[in-house]
């Protein structure tokens, strides 16, 4: 069952999705690992298409093989672009394909295909609280663990206060001109951000930062299939 918000506004996701998953160690790129007998992208997708997104841009690799085995049936459009080299490549891709169908102030929410277990309701919590905000934002998770700077061998130069400190999650929600610029200006600069707020950052505007659950994580590392698994297992669990 899709879930609907009451807004004006019009939303979009991209999806990136054209890594390999180098630290996963399988076969195959870490978004076609099954988790609980589907593909994680396919978790994801439908995570996405339960809210109130009008399409979603998934960027790939150029040589994927496994895309096309996919039985995907979403009833939101599924528009496939082509990747880059690093993430914030593929996201440019896919926002300026999504020109072609959204209106410049439409939002894009940007997720990354290794997080399947993001809830349905912290997706619409990001939109709901964001909807007429000037910038935009992105979930997180307020830092919890006492933090350590080390130096190259690994030994600890100084313990970083925690306080307001938050580890930045998926989805991130922007304007797609808004987006689109900041990211073609890293391009132009040759500079190099790992996530799509830091884009936005480096234009001088603020990004909100939304709380969101802790199951919100990233498949990575093999043991995160089985934690993910759990997450997956016990939402259902709460949802009956």
């Amino acid at each position: 069952m899709r879930c609907f918000i009451k807004s004006s506004n019009n939303y979009w996701a991209v999806v990136p999705a054209a890594g390999v998953g180098k630290r996963m160690g399988s076969d195959c790129p870490k978004q076609y690992l099954s988790l609980q007998e589907k593909p994680i992208i396919q978790h994801t997708l439908e995570r996405l298409a339960a809210t109130q997104v009008k399409g979603i841009v998934v960027a790939l690799s150029a040589t994927d093989p496994y895309w096309e085995e996919l039985e995907l049936d979403l009833p939101v459009p599924l528009m496939r672009v082509e990747g880059g080299a690093e993430r914030f490549h593929s996201v440019l891709n896919g926002l300026h394909h999504l020109q072609k169908h959204a209106d410049p102030d439409d939002w894009v929410l940007v997720h990354d295909a290794a997080r399947p277990c993001v809830r349905v309701e912290d997706i619409q919590h990001l939109m709901q609280s964001l909807a007429d905000h000037p910038v935009g934002g992105l979930l997180a998770l307020p830092v919890r663990d006492t933090m350590k700077r080390s130096n190259t061998d690994n030994i600890i130069t100084e313990t970083v206060s925690r306080e307001q400190l938050w580890h930045a999650l998926t989805p991130q929600m922007f304007r797609l001109q808004a987006l689109t610029e900041a990211l073609e200006d890293v391009l132009a600069q040759q500079k190099m951000v790992t996530d799509d707020a830091q884009a936005i950052e480096l234009t001088g505007q603020q990004p909100v930062l939304v709380a969101s659950h802790a199951d919100n994580i990233k498949v990575t590392h093999p043991q995160d299939l089985q934690l993910a698994a759990l997450f997956l297992t016990q939402q259902a669990q709460h949802e009956s």
